[in-house]
C-alpha cells in the first residue's frame, strides 16, 4: 500500500575544500568566525578532516552539515596541470583567466558558492564585522577575504530605514537581485573551488520576515 504521508527531504551536507595542509586551521577558523559550530576534528596525514554544522540543532542530525577537508590530492593535481597549460600567475596567463575574474569581481554569484540563511538581521551584521575585523587586523587572514554586500531593491520604507542606520549595510549601493533580503558575499582563499582551484565564496543571507516575495523566493533582474 503506497503511503500517503507527505515527503520530507532537506539539504543534507556540503563538503568544502582547503587548498593545502597548511590553510586547514584558517579555513575551519573562517567557518567558526562565520557562527558555524564545529563538531568533529578528525587528524589525517594530509591535513584535518572537519565537520561543521549550520547551528547546534543540527548537531546529531544528518543534515545542515559542513564537511571540511583538503583538496584530494587527484583533484589537486588536475588543478596544478590546468594552471600550468593557462600559464597561471604569469605575465603569459591565457585570457580567460582574467575574464573570469572580471566576472567574478562584478557578481559574487557568478560561479559556485554556498548559501546559508540566518534568522537575524542583528547575527548577520555581527558576523560581518567580525570578518571585517578579521581581515583588518589578524596577520593570518590579512588579504585573504573579500567582502561584499547588497542590499535589497528600496521600496519598503521600514526596511531601507534600518538599513540606512546599519554599520553594515548603511551607504551600500550594490543591490541584489530582488526584494526584502540582504546578502553578505565573503571570497577566500582558504576554500578551494572553480576551475583552477584558487577560491571560494561563501553567501550569509537574511531575509525580512511576512514577505512572500524576497530574494530567495522571486528573482528580479
Amino acid at each position: 500500500m503506497e503511503d500517503a504521508r507527505p515527503q520530507m527531504r532537506t539539504m543534507g551536507h556540503v563538503a568544502l575544500h582547503y587548498p593545502g595542509k597548511e590553510a586547514g586551521p584558517l579555513a575551519a577558523r573562517l567557518l567558526n568566525v562565520i557562527g558555524f559550530v564545529e563538531t568533529q576534528k578528525l587528524p589525517l596525514p594530509d591535513g584535518d578532516f572537519y565537520r561543521f554544522v549550520v547551528d547546534e540543532r543540527h548537531s546529531k542530525r544528518g543534515d545542515g552539515i559542513i564537511y571540511l577537508s583538503t583538496v584530494p590530492a587527484a583533484q589537486a593535481a588536475l588543478i596544478a596541470a590546468a594552471r600550468e597549460a593557462l600559464g597561471h600567475g604569469t605575465p603569459q596567463a591565457h585570457p580567460a583567466i582574467a575574464g573570469l575574474r572580471a566576472a567574478l569581481d562584478g557578481d559574487p554569484e557568478y560561479s559556485f558558492h554556498v548559501g546559508a540563511l540566518l534568522d537575524s538581521l542583528e547575527e548577520l551584521e555581527r558576523v560581518t564585522l567580525a570578518l571585517q575585523a578579521l581581515e583588518d587586523s589578524d596577520p593570518a587572514f590579512k588579504g585573504r577575504l573579500s567582502i561584499i554586500v547588497n542590499r535589497p531593491r528600496p521600496g519598503d520604507a521600514d526596511i531601507d530605514a534600518r538599513l540606512d542606520a546599519s554599520p553594515v549595510f548603511g551607504g551600500v549601493t550594490r543591490f541584489a537581485y530582488g526584494r526584502n533580503g540582504v546578502q553578505v558575499f565573503v571570497e577566500t582563499d582558504l576554500l578551494s573551488s572553480g576551475p583552477l582551484g584558487e577560491s571560494m565564496v561563501l553567501e550569509l543571507d537574511y531575509v525580512f520576515p511576512g514577505k512572500d516575495s524576497h530574494i530567495l523566493s522571486v528573482v528580479e533582474l
